[in-house]
């Protein structure tokens, strides 16, 4: 029996073959040799979920879907549909919704891979496939290699006790050997924390560390969540739109300031070139994570799920808590995140394209740190109110009103700036 080995490709493979084939894990274990856990834990750490209906019935995993007799809740004129129970994304729009979930995946082999009653199944599908699998595993152990895995919280406490200290002329070296209790990190560590800006202290303030060339492939990254990127992929986010046609999507992006000063964040809704900007004191997850409660709250969360069903990311650290962001304190999910590839701007450039507003208003280089957010609310009244040639002369908020209507509007504190009062230069907020 295989010991302390990592499962290969095509032994995945057969493990889907054989789950297909409705064998038990003891059995799958026999012909693998391997350990019944082992296939076990594989197959519970590697599930993905796929909304999918059945022939000639859509996805649809309400409670009531059977006696539902609703029609035109989402007051779409030309919707095929004349009863709600047959649409796939009813759920979105109805306040009765009340979620189902099958009780056969809560025990072994906890997916639907040998179901029989699959082909007649309406509700979330939980599958193993090796092809995932494998991607997940590979993705797991390129990230465990990279980054730097502390929480904020850590950061925070070792900055109270690290920076003060570096700012009167302290080495790492004598830090670290006088608060072994406090620091319990290696120096090495401390450097690298340093180089990534992560204190307040600077590689300016370390008393020889400015002598010395830094290495050229130099590409430490702060993460959260080093695991937030598995099944949210690029890749992910194009295979989803697959299966979800017509679904809305946001883009978000942070727009800097001065380095280590306020940032923005900016939501942008594609299909209306709409863009909302929310100023932070520090470009962190916890302040992103904020404003999406704040939005959940003010909207209601049935809006809020209209709006926000698929949000596309970078991979700044302030996104690399998309749990936070995609399920309610509750644990119901609110949003779908996904990450572009590493490097890959292009990949959101209608957010990119928009920040070129921003910047006739905000040059690069500038600092936020005298903005508050009315002056950025007035700033993007202007931007949204501007008229685009590719939304055919209207402007975003004309487009977005079409799409949502005035009152969403109107909860977002966005206002229609009359064409010739538009000011798209940094007089703007003098």
């Amino acid at each position: 029996m295989a010991i302390k080995k990592h499962l290969s490709l095509s032994e995945r493979k057969r493990i889907e073959k054989l789950l297909n084939e409705r064998n038990s894990f003891k059995a799958i274990g026999r012909l693998l040799q391997r350990d019944c856990t082992t296939i076990s834990k594989e197959v519970k750490n590697h599930v993905y979920f796929k909304k999918s209906g059945c022939f000639g019935q859509a996805f649809n995993n309400c409670r009531l879907r059977f006696d539902c007799t609703l029609s035109s809740l989402c007051e779409k004129e030309n919707c095929r549909h004349k009863k709600c129970k047959c649409c796939s994304v009813c759920y979105l729009h109805c306040k009765y919704y009340e979620k189902a979930t099958c009780t056969e995946v809560d025990k072994a082999p906890y997916v639907c891979n040998g179901c029989l009653k699959r082909s007649g199944c309406t509700l979330e599908k939980t599958l193993y496939s090796a092809s995932y699998a494998q991607h997940e595993y590979e993705l797991v152990r390129s990230e465990s290699r990279s980054g730097i895995s502390v929480s904020e919280e850590e950061v925070a406490r070792l900055d109270s006790v690290i920076s003060p200290l570096l700012l009167k002329g302290q080495s790492i070296h004598h830090i670290c050997t006088t608060n072994l209790d406090q620091v319990m990190f290696s120096e090495k560590t401390i450097y690298n924390y340093v180089d990534a800006g992560l204190f307040a202290a600077k590689n300016l303030d370390l008393p020889r560390k400015v002598k010395c060339r830094p290495r050229k492939s130099r590409h430490d990254s702060f993460k959260v969540d080093r695991k937030c990127r598995i099944g949210r992929t690029y890749e992910d986010y194009l295979n989803y739109l697959k299966d979800q046609a017509d679904v809305p999507i946001v883009q978000l992006d942070s727009v800097e300031g001065r380095r280590g000063g306020k940032v923005l964040l900016t939501i942008h809704f594609v299909e209306s070139q709409f863009m909302l900007a929310f100023l932070r004191d520090a470009n962190d997850s916890k302040s992103v994570i904020g404003i999406f409660e704040r939005l959940y709250i003010e909207l209601r969360p049935d809006i809020f799920m209209n709006l926000f069903q698929v949000c596309l990311a970078d991979n700044g650290s302030e996104f690399s808590n998309p749990n936070a962001i995609e399920f309610d304190q509750q644990g119901n999910r609110r949003t779908r995140v996904f990450y572009c590839d590493p490097s890959s701007p292009f990949q959101k450039g209608a957010a990119e394209n928009n920040h070129e507003f921003i910047r006739r208003i905000l040059p690069k280089g500038s600092s936020f740190d005298d903005l508050t957010q009315e002056k950025v609310d007035v700033m993007m009244n202007h931007i949204n109110s501007y008229k685009r040639k590719k939304l055919g002369d209207l402007s975003p908020y004309e487009m977005f009103k079409t799409f949502y209507g005035r009152k969403t509007l109107e909860k977002l504190g966005a206002t229609l700036i009359s064409p010739n009062d538009i000011h798209l230069l940094p007089a703007l907020l003098k």
